[in-house]
């Protein structure tokens, strides 16, 4: 049984990062309240949880104090000013290491520091460290050889896979080490890891979000994403996150969007898809019927839902994603990945050197199929709100029983990535088992406000987000 202070330390690392930021602002507690928290829970879980590869206690420290001094004289930056955070091992601070979970790359320090990292510094957020994750970010399953991979915290007993390839921000927001975390998606690294740890994740699209000192995997499909505790907060981040960028060109043509203004306007009205079972493939048969259980609730607020043909199946494209991720990772990576006296981890370095096996016609022809898909599910989703999936097919499975020579994890989320789409994970419900199942709300390119806002409605007219946290 935990005690009375073991109680009111759970239930301030647990909190939204919008109820912390009220606190904050009426005094009720402090930033370095907050980043003590933090540390304190890493202290004493993360030699089993394996989420942080860095920690910066002392910086976190000073920034809580200054921020403290900042808001008592009221000079308050915004809702996320004294708020920690954690990022993802494989954006840069300035004169840190970055390794992208690689022991190839322990000895790489930062030559500047990524635009998301500034913004959200700017924003008066406070760097709690860096997270683990799959080695060059090229894995759904979440395990790192080389590195250690962290532990899935919704089961204490067996080891299972905590989703990748942000798989240490995943376990951190999960366990309550850290609030908010940051995390990138190329097939689906943002939304998996949520998915399997109960959490938010949000994937942006492509020229939403500086991809500016973020180490690459796919110059096509690559895009960063907050993953927090529940929608509102994702919106919060988002908001400080996105916007054109002079070092990231993509993002230049594309204005900063107001994702809170309609977040809690409801989904009254609006109309939903859904793919047939067919199309969908095989699934857990518990994460069907909690699929079935969120349309419900969908319905229940007053959308539409119907069925959604595409024009080439779902599989396929989750097929045609996983050659593009490979012939472009391979391309980065090509100086060093064909080294056999290199501390690889093995699965990684075979999924990148099969991208050497596609010519560059077959490149050419993928990208030229892409663009042509793009257009036909565009016109496809003209009329509709957004599409429904679920995010992975399975709940998270015990590391033991992985076969790494499969990606069944991502089926359900490259093909976004290929689209060009925008998507949220987000809590739909447990197995019997006590695992977190998720539901994908998928939208238009540079939509991410309407997802949100229907994420934000079903998220609030179900209990999912609040259910007991995975480590007191």
């Amino acid at each position: 049984m935990m005690s009375s202070s073991q109680n009111a330390t759970a239930a301030l690392a647990y909190a939204p990062i919008h109820v912390m930021a009220d606190s904050l602002r009426a005094g009720t507690w402090s930033a370095s309240q907050l980043v003590d928290c933090y540390l304190q829970r890493i202290g004493c879980h993360d030699e089993k949880l394996h989420a942080f590869a860095e920690i910066y206690e002392k910086e976190a420290r000073i920034a809580g104090e200054l921020a403290d001094r900042a808001i008592r004289a009221g000079q308050r930056l915004g809702p996320l000013h004294g708020i920690p955070i954690a990022f993802k091992d494989l954006l840069d601070i300035e004169g840190r290491p970055t390794r992208g979970g690689s022991l190839f790359w322990r000895e790489r320090v930062s030559p500047v520091t990524a635009t998301v990292v500034q913004r959200l510094s700017a924003a008066g957020m406070i760097t709690l460290g860096k997270t683990h994750m799959v080695e060059f970010a090229f894995g759904a399953w979440g395990t790192n050889a080389t590195m250690g991979t962290p532990w899935n915290p919704w089961d204490p007993q067996t080891p299972r896979a905590p989703g990748g390839s942000s798989s240490g921000s995943g376990v951190a927001v999960a366990a309550g080490l850290a609030p908010a975390a940051i995390g990138s998606d190329t097939g689906g690294s943002v939304r998996i890891p949520a998915a399997l740890c109960g959490i938010v994740g949000l994937k942006t699209t492509v020229g939403r979000v500086s991809n500016h000192g973020a180490l690459m995997l796919s110059a096509t499909l690559d895009t960063l994403g907050p993953m927090t505790r529940d929608v509102e907060d994702a919106a919060l981040l988002f908001a400080a996150m996105h916007g054109p960028d002079r070092n990231d060109p993509q993002t230049l043509a594309h204005p900063p969007v107001d994702a809170l203004a309609d977040l809690k306007s409801g989904v009254a009205g609006l109309r939903l898809a859904v793919l047939s079972e067919a199309e969908l493939g095989e699934i857990d048969p518990e994460v069907a019927r909690a699929f079935v259980l969120a349309l419900e609730v969908m319905r229940g607020l007053g959308a539409r839902v119907e069925t959604l043909s595409l024009p080439l199946s779902y599989r396929r494209l989750a097929d045609l994603t996983g050659k593009i991720i490979a012939a472009e990772g391979y391309a980065l990576h090509r100086e060093w990945i064909d080294r056999d006296d290199a501390p690889f981890d093995v699965h990684v370095r075979d999924r990148i050197r099969w991208g050497k096996t596609l010519s560059a016609a077959d490149y050419i022809g993928l990208m030229t199929e892409r663009e042509r898909l793009q257009r036909e599910v565009a016109w496809a989703l003209r009329d509709l709100d957004a599409l429904l999936l679920p995010t992975t097919p399975l709940p998270a499975v015990a590391l033991a029983e992985i076969d790494q020579g499969k990606s069944p994890m991502s089926l359900l989320t490259r093909p976004v990535n290929l689209l060009g789409l925008c998507a949220l994970a987000l809590p739909c419900g447990f197995t019997a088992g006590g695992l977190p199942i998720s539901l994908q709300i998928v939208g238009s390119g540079y939509e991410e406000a309407r997802i949100l806002r229907i994420g934000w409605a079903f998220e609030n007219a179900t209990d999912w987000h609040n259910r007991r946290p995975p480590v007191p």
